[in-house]
């Protein structure tokens, strides 16, 4: 208290130079008189304030007790109602399973069905042309509350809706959404709880977003062929093709790879042997043109042999017989024996390499064999065999490569044989044709 006197006074003293300044010791005396005598009379009256105060905070203290003795009062007084609700609450459940009985668990085993058709219910295809049918269903399963008739008759009607729709085949517009994102009406057509399709395409529901999408890939041509012939149909009996997975099968059978991705998994050592086959059946091809070709010539100059035609093989012979029929049997014999031998390799041209190609073909498909299966123990021994996905690259090269050095080399050695035999009934013909000259001419000679 003298503290804050003192403040006050020198507080006073300052105001009082401040407001006026003081001409001599005097009036300066005057003024800080002055100013005490303010300064004690705002101290009277704080202090009567202050006393005033205190005698007031001392009845709100005594209100404040009051009241805290009330809520204590009456905390006890609840505590006590909620023990006494507790053992209420106790008996009553007690009452209530005792006079449940069979009933409480009938009731429970309804809740869990109602869980169980809702979760099939929400994944059917059935869902994407009623859509929210198993709202009922959820409240069924998190009530606590014994389930009423009308949530048993929903139950009941549910089971029966989706019995009835899985044995229909049905048209309706619902949005699609496409592979681009794009979302459009269009006409679905729902075969049963099975398969459901839309311009030719095979669709799937998503149960996350209650929509129907396109398969990004779709099933083989036969497939969705199928399923365009269904969508034209207005009546009778169409053939189509079911998933009685309700979609696991589709998904499965469109992550199939097709023809060119089964290629594509033979790499370097499958387009290899793709090449060589192509390179074999188009000579094989060739060879079997030209000697059909030639066999028409060389049958054409049996009929007509004693006018020999240089276009083919037999004519060349023959006129190597006239050219010289004037001599010596030795020497003819040599002259025919060596325009046959000119003639021999022109019709065995591309035999070698035909059964070379049939030879090389399966050592290719070896060799990507033994090549996958390094890059798949490579992967095993990184990887380990947690995860047979990263072995799948190297498995795949190995088998398709095999497969394709037996596809290629299966071919080529029937067509390696079939040309092999028409040349040599050619060369047979030539061999008979030539030794049928020398025979005559020895009878000339014998002759004369």
């Amino acid at each position: 208290m003298k503290r804050l006197s003192i403040f006050l006074i020198l507080t006073a003293v300052f105001v009082a130079f401040s407001s006026a300044q003081a001409t001599d010791l005097d009036t300066l005396l005057k003024q800080v008189k002055q100013a005490k005598a303010q300064e004690a009379r705002l101290n009277k009256q704080r202090e009567a304030e202050f006393l005033k105060n205190k005698a007031k905070q001392a009845e709100l203290l005594a209100a404040a007790r009051a009241k805290l003795a009330a809520e204590k009062a009456r905390g006890e007084k609840l505590k006590q109602q909620f023990d006494e609700n507790e053992q209420k609450l106790a008996e009553a459940e007690e009452t209530l399973e005792r006079r449940q009985g069979n009933l409480g668990e009938l009731f429970g085993v309804v809740r869990q069905v109602a869980g169980d058709v809702a979760g099939i219910l929400d994944a059917s295809l059935v869902s994407s042309q009623y859509p929210g049918r198993t709202k009922k269903l959820a409240e069924m399963t998190s009530e606590k509350k014994l389930p009423s008739i009308p949530e048993l008759e929903e139950l009941w009607y549910q089971m029966q809706h989706e019995m009835t729709e899985s044995g229909k085949v049905v048209r309706y517009q619902d949005s699609v959404v496409a592979v681009d994102g794009t979302e459009s009406k269009q006409e679905v057509v729902r075969v049963g709880v099975f398969n459901s399709v839309s311009n030719g395409k095979f669709l799937r529901y998503l149960t996350e977003t209650d929509q129907l999408i396109v398969l990004p890939r779709q099933p083989a041509r036969r497939f969705t062929k199928l399923a365009e012939d269904l969508q034209k149909a207005t009546s009778g009996i169409v053939p189509m093709a079911v998933d009685p997975s309700r979609g696991s099968i589709l998904s499965l059978l469109v992550q199939a790879p097709d023809l060119k991705e089964r290629i594509a998994q033979g790499k370097e050592v499958g387009y290899i042997i793709i090449g060589l086959a192509i390179f074999g059946f188009l000579l094989a091809l060739y060879r079997l043109i030209a000697l059909g070709v030639t066999g028409m010539k060389v049958r054409a100059q049996l009929k007509h042999a004693d006018q020999p035609k240089k276009n083919n093989p037999l004519g060349r012979v023959l006129l190597s017989w006239y050219e010289n029929q004037d001599a010596d049997l030795e020497t003819l014999e040599r002259k025919v024996d060596e325009a046959v031998v000119k003639e021999v390799p022109k019709l065995q041209r591309g035999l070698s390499i035909l059964k070379i190609l049939a030879v090389i073909a399966p050592l290719l498909g070896l060799l990507g064999t033994v090549t996958g299966m390094i890059q798949t123990f490579q992967t095993i021994t990184l990887f380990g065999t947690g995860d047979p996905k990263l072995m799948a690259g190297g498995i795949s090269q190995a088998l398709i490569t095999t497969v394709l050095g037996l596809i290629a080399a299966i071919p080529l050695t029937f067509l390696h044989a079939i040309v092999s035999a028409r040349s040599k009934s050619l060369v047979q013909v030539l061999e008979e044709q030539s030794a049928g000259i020398i025979a005559r001419h020895a009878e000339k000679l014998h002759g004369k």
